[in-house]
């Protein structure tokens, strides 16, 4: 796996700037800098011999490209897709051929994949139709990844061109929560399930996965529903389909659901074909054993969360605590190290401002601990006795961690 990870839209620039402060921090004696050069230049150099060339080159390998040139051509040929500039995209490819099938990226394996691809991604029918006639031959891919981001006319496209929906195509769908991707590939002639034909994988997908588009998987929920899939009558569930009228329906039968806790297996039914690993529902901070309140911060549901507080949820109920004595958390926790952040949808803030407006304590505490998944650093990390700020501060890796929730809880007087 590459040290770094190399962005989806790469920026030169900013990688020269990058390389240029590696050069000076080698020549500084800064370890950390002298450790990647070592670790990524096949033939690293004495410090007082290192030169910019070597730099780039440690950057580049560190990034997972096989080398500084490389690099700069997968910052021009994807800056150009995205710029929709077909010209340029024809000039790289007339150049160096091989970049039909190669990664657009330049990192081996890249899910956005080749440059039709990589097109495909972003909508570009353009670009899409020019590679397809200069020889590029990843038409199969190029349809699953239009779909997988809801590019539907490209989509539709690439059908023409010749692609088929294939076991398992609505996985992408699935894991992007794009139901308009979903809706396209069945309409076009996929079936409901992975690519061995296990037909609750795409269910337990849209469920577990990293992506946080409320609106796209209450789409896909009913769409499933509407295809014979049998979704539980639970207060979960109902905050997965974000439907309010089944969550007041369920209220009125038993009121004790609006404060109690729900299991793992409660939030995520084995019975939809999720998995008992609580690790592989992707969340920033632990839901399990957490209220619907928990959820709807963890899911980005601003609007149920609202709701659940005008109809006397506790702003600050806790989490339950496990043997080990973690857990404890109220849902203020959630706001800091947050998924819908890390999926750049913007919720964070505005259900941290909610719950504090409501009344949540800033400086609650507790005790956490988290092993992240499909990341760099995998361990189990364990943060005790912890406020909200000091959770989001400390937490091991930052992507997750949302800065405008902790100035807000900053400003609202929380201590670490």
């Amino acid at each position: 796996m590459p040290a770094r990870h190399f962005p989806v839209r790469p920026n030169l620039d900013q990688l020269k700037h990058q390389a240029k402060e590696l050069l000076r921090e080698v020549r500084r004696g800064d370890a950390e800098a002298v450790a990647t050069v070592r670790a990524h230049h096949p033939k690293p150099p004495a410090v007082e011999e290192t030169k910019l060339a070597h730099a780039q080159h440690a950057l580049a390998r560190s990034y997972g490209l096989a080398s500084w040139p490389r690099l700069v051509l997968a910052c021009r040929i994807t800056d150009a897709i995205c710029r929709d500039d077909a010209d340029t995209v024809r000039d790289l490819v007339a150049r160096r051929p091989e970049l039909l099938s190669e990664s657009a990226r330049g990192v081996p394996g890249c899910n956005w994949g080749p440059p039709m691809s990589y097109a495909a991604n972003l909508g570009r029918g353009r670009i899409v139709a020019m590679l397809r006639e200069l020889g590029a031959a990843d038409l199969q891919f190029a349809f699953d990844r239009a779909c997988l981001q809801g590019q539907l006319d490209t989509a539709r496209q690439l059908h023409a061109l010749g692609a088929r929906p294939v076991p398992g195509s609505v996985m992408g769908p699935a894991e992007t929560q794009n139901a308009h991707g979903l809706a396209l590939q069945l309409e076009l002639g996929a079936t409901i399930g992975d690519e061995h034909g296990h037909r609750l994988a795409p269910v337990a997908m849209l469920l577990e996965t990293y992506t946080r588009n409320p609106a796209g998987k209450h789409g896909c929920l009913e769409i499933f529903e509407g295809h014979g899939i049998a979704l539980p009558r639970t207060a979960p569930m109902a905050v997965h389909r974000g439907r309010v009228d089944l969550l007041d329906e369920l209220l009125r039968n038993d009121p004790s659901l609006l404060d109690r806790t729900f299991t793992h297996a409660e939030i995520y039914p084995p019975e939809l074909g999720c998995n008992a690993d609580e690790t592989l529902a992707l969340h920033g901070t632990p839901i399990a054993g957490g209220t619907l309140l928990h959820l709807c911060v963890d899911y980005g549901e601003l609007a149920i969360a609202r709701w659940l507080l005008e109809r006397g949820a506790d702003v600050d109920a806790r989490a339950s605590v496990d043997a080990d004595g973690f857990g404890g958390h109220t849902a203020l926790f959630g706001c800091a190290v947050s998924q819908p952040y890390r999926c750049s949808l913007p919720i964070a803030v505005d259900l941290a401002t909610l719950l504090l407006d409501r009344g949540a304590d800033p400086n609650a505490r507790a005790s956490l601990r988290k092993a992240l998944r499909f990341v760099a650093d995998e361990t189990l990390h364990e943060y005790r006795d912890v406020t909200p700020l000091a959770w989001g501060k400390r937490f091991h890796d930052q992507d997750w961690v949302d800065p405008a929730v902790l100035a807000l809880l900053t400003a609202r007087g929380e201590r670490e």
